[in-house]
Parts: C-alpha cells; structure tokens; sequence
C-alpha cells in the first residue's frame, strides 16, 4: 500500500471525491426506478449512490445512467376475454441448453405443462385517494392455494381477482406481503380444475447464456410465453418504494433476461427448461417507453426460498440494515485513496446511530473482507448484508488510511420509512 495522503491534502480529497461521483453516474449503471400502476411519470436521475438494499442490500452508489429508466411490469387491466389452453402435459422436462434443442413442438410441451401454474391477476386499488384498476400476473405454489406475486402489484388493493389458465377466476386475499423484495403471497379458497403449483428451482444455478422462458398477462394477453436467455445475473435493482419515487435500497442477485417482458408480466415466473421457477418477473429497463426493451430483471428464487414462508407465517419480513451507502472501487477511486489495486467496496456515507457508524465505520473507508470471505465490489457487500439476519455480527476489514483495520457490526432490522 502506498503511505497515507498528508492532512494538507483531505480539502483536495473531499473535493476530488465529490467529482468522482458525479463521473461515477456515467460509468457505473443504475437507474431510477418508476411504481405507476395507472399511470406513467418519468422519475428524477439517479443521484449515483447506491443504498441499503431490499432483501438482499445494503446501500449503493453504484447507479446505472440517468437516462434508463426501471419500471415494474404492471399495467392497467384492459378487457380481455379469457383464452383457454390445450391440456397440461404431466411429463418431465428435460434440460435444454443449445438452441437446436429448443424446436417448437418442444416449446408447445413446456407451455402446455406449465401455463396450468400461471395466473393472471385483476385489482382493484385505492393510491393517493383515487381509485382505479391494475392488472399483473402470479404462479401457484402450492395446493392450499397460496400464489406469488408482485407487492406493487397488489399494494393498496382493494378487491383481487385471480384468473386461471382455463378462463375460472376466484377472490384471493393477501397473506403477506414484503415492499423491499417486491414480494407478496395471495391466497384462494379454490383453485381452478387442472391448476397446479410450479416448482422451485435453485437460482443460483442460473448462467448467462442459458434458454428462459417468461410467462404472465403483458397488457391483459392472458397465457403468454415469450422464450429468451438468461442475459445476466448479479445485478442489483431498486426495490422500495421511497420519496420522489426513488428507491433508497436494492435488491441484490437478480436475474438479467432478453425474454420478452411488459407491462402486465409483473409477478410471473421466469422459468428453465427444466420447467422450475428461477425468477419472478419484476422490472423492465426502458428507454422513456413502457414497453419491452429486452433488459428486463427477475427477483431470484432463493430471495422467493427466503422471504415467502416468512410472508406466509407472519405477514412480514424484517431485513437486516447495515447503514451505509458506497459504491466500487474503481480506477479514479483507486487513485484518490492510494491503493494498490481495485477492489472491495468503498464506503461514501455512512447512516448516523445506524450499526456501521456503532462499530467505527467512516466514510472514505474501504470494505476488503467480510466474515474471512473477499469482498470485491459493493455488491457482494450487499448480497452479504441482504442474506443474513437482524442481529448477526459481521467482521469486516476495511482499508483506512492505507491501513488494514477489524472491526465488527451487528446487522440491525432495516429502519421503516425514509430515513435521512
């Protein structure tokens, strides 16, 4: 490490620092995130800084340009009548990971087979003292009749009508519901003949490259497929709802897909060729149009493994809070601090009497390691936070200063509400 900037320079440093995350914006990625289920408004720029994230975050400067623009897939409900499907096939399916293999009497089996699973969802909401109806789309998880969806899909409903594969529609109630993982659960007294639950699968198995298939209600189509690949994975969405519609946490881990996904997709499953849930849809990036653009992002299924049951049990889920806001470590950073390498997650805020400032985290720091493990970016910071619970104490060294420090802090639940 090189030695420490003398104290003649930290006027020059804050300045420089300041500049840095304005250049950040344009290079890193990010995105303000719209919640507009019957009607569209073009959310404020990204200010760069990457916050706390939902279910699996911490804050974040790390924010993708300005000029795109995430929006979750909910649309209001236009009058469709309902479209019937041929019969589900009760075969297995098998793995498919070349596009030869991906012909369309195959494609016809996977959508006979799971369709039966996916639902299309009407409301009724009450938002800001108007009222007016959305429409989104959701999967069955069980044979007791419990469904995911979407929160913003649901929030602030009223009245919420679930319409099966074979036109059969039934009233559902909300069990629970989670703002930050933009999860809820639904439940019905019946469901309709043929319907059956979709398996789970293990989102971490998920790879760049591999067949999806995205299914849902996009502008009230009901038994829509659309096939893609799996474009990314790792990324972080905004997720939470905040002042200005801006989103102060993220979501970690998501899934980055090119299947077709829009308006009225919002709560479907992304699904593999295996026919198991990898994803939830959730948010498409755009440019102003709300409308497929090919960047679209799934909520993983393990953040689904870890959040549902608790919704399901309690109605709530508590995520744990770090309190800071950061971003990477990347060339202009390295230069100002006098590292010797890129990496680990540079710490640009720090939340007052929050659990990073209990434990003597500064701003300036930079996050090196947790718990033993490397931390190379701000991301896995967040998806270290996000993955574990209120009350767990992580070890954590930071670089200060040129200088390697331990320090240890208790994850606090997240603060409700917009905290400064």
């Amino acid at each position: 490490m090189k030695p420490p900037r003398p104290a003649s320079k930290a006027v020059s440093f804050w300045f420089l620092t300041g500049v840095l995350f304005v250049l950040l914006v344009s290079l890193a990625c990010g995105a303000p995130v719209e919640f507009s289920p019957d009607f569209d408004f073009q959310a404020p720029p990204d200010t760069g800084r990457q916050e706390e994230q939902t279910g699996e975050g911490e804050p974040q400067n790390q924010s993708e340009n300005g000029s795109r623009q995430s929006i979750p897939t909910f649309t209001v409900a236009p009058n469709a009548s309902p479209q019937g499907t041929p019969p589900p096939n009760s075969e297995a399916v098998e793995d498919a990971s070349i596009f030869p293999e991906v012909a369309s009497d195959r494609l016809v089996e996977l959508h006979n087979q799971l369709i039966p699973g996916v639902v299309n969802i009407a409301v009724a909401v009450e938002r800001a003292g108007q009222m007016g109806t959305g429409a989104g789309s959701g999967f069955i998880i069980d044979e007791q009749g419990h469904i995911i969806t979407n929160n913003h899909v649901i929030e602030g409903a009223t009245t919420v009508i679930v319409e099966y594969y074979n036109g059969f529609q039934s009233e559902a109630r909300v069990i629970g519901a989670d703002e930050y993982s933009d999860l809820a659960v639904l439940q019905v007294d019946e469901l309709a003949e043929g319907s059956h639950p979709l398996p789970l699968g293990d989102s971490d198995g998920a790879r760049p490259g591999q067949w999806v298939l995205a299914f849902g209600n996009p502008f009230g189509n009901t038994n829509s497929m659309t096939l893609g690949i799996i474009s990314a994975i790792g990324r972080s969405i905004p997720s939470g709802l905040q002042s200005g519609g801006l989103s102060r946490y993220l979501l970690p881990e998501a899934i980055q897909t090119d299947a077709a996904i829009n308006p009225g997709n919002s709560g479907g499953p992304l699904i593999n060729l295996s026919g198991e849930v990898i994803g939830v849809n959730a948010q498409i990036d755009t440019g102003g149009v709300a409308a497929n653009s090919g960047v679209g992002f799934a909520i993983p299924s393990n953040v689904v493994r870890q959040v549902v049951p608790v919704l399901m049990s309690e109605g709530a889920y508590s995520w744990p809070h770090l309190g800071v806001e950061g971003g990477d470590v990347n060339l202009l950073v390295q230069r100002e601090l006098g590292l010797e390498e890129q990496g680990g997650a540079y710490i640009a805020g720090v939340t007052p009497g929050g659990p990073a400032d209990d434990a003597g985290i500064e701003p300036g720091d930079v996050i090196i390691e947790a718990d033993g493990e490397p931390v190379e970016n701000f991301d896995e910071l967040l998806a270290r936070v996000a993955f574990s619970s209120p009350g767990t104490t992580i070890h954590l060294t930071i670089l200060r200063n040129g200088e390697a420090r331990q320090v240890d802090a208790v994850l606090e639940p997240r603060p409700l509400g917009d905290i400064p």
